[in-house]
């Protein structure tokens, strides 16, 4: 059987040009070395708002957002380098993360996140600090 390897540079080649529109056409804040799934959702609404480090990695079904209607607010939402957040995550407007987190799958975000942490739960919470990370938010050897 053959394998589907042979579809990861035209995934790659898509998943760039997403983040060029991202980038160029709604004017977001994403460093070229990040990686972002195709079904994450990064808000629109207030694309400025939107600042994504080096090295981090936006798993599948994550929603970033960068404004609240309720509220009637537009603010920045920042996401560090070396970063990893979770499939399903919501991080909600405003929020900071700080370089070298990990933000666990499923997770509700509605407070800044301390760098060199791992987060988890609904709302999340710091259930483990002073880690650090490699590349694209993973775990060194020595903390796992």
């Amino acid at each position: 059987m053959r394998s589907l390897n042979w579809f990861l540079p035209l995934r790659t080649a898509i998943i760039q040009f997403k983040i060029f529109i991202w980038k160029r056409v709604w004017g977001m804040d994403i460093h070229p070395t990040a990686r972002i799934s195709l079904s994450a959702k990064l808000d629109r609404t207030y694309p400025e708002g939107m600042h994504i480090g080096a090295y981090s990695t936006i798993a599948f079904g994550v929603t970033i957002l960068s404004h609240d209607t309720c509220r009637l607010i537009k603010v920045d939402t920042r996401i560090g380098a070396n970063c990893f957040i979770g499939a399903h995550s919501i991080i909600l407007p405003g929020v900071t993360i700080g370089d070298q987190s990990i933000v666990a799958a499923g997770s509700v975000v509605n407070r800044d996140v301390p760098p060199n942490s791992i987060v988890a739960g609904n709302p999340a919470k710091v259930i483990r600090s002073g880690i650090e990370t490699n590349r694209y938010g993973v775990l060194k050897e020595e903390y796992r």
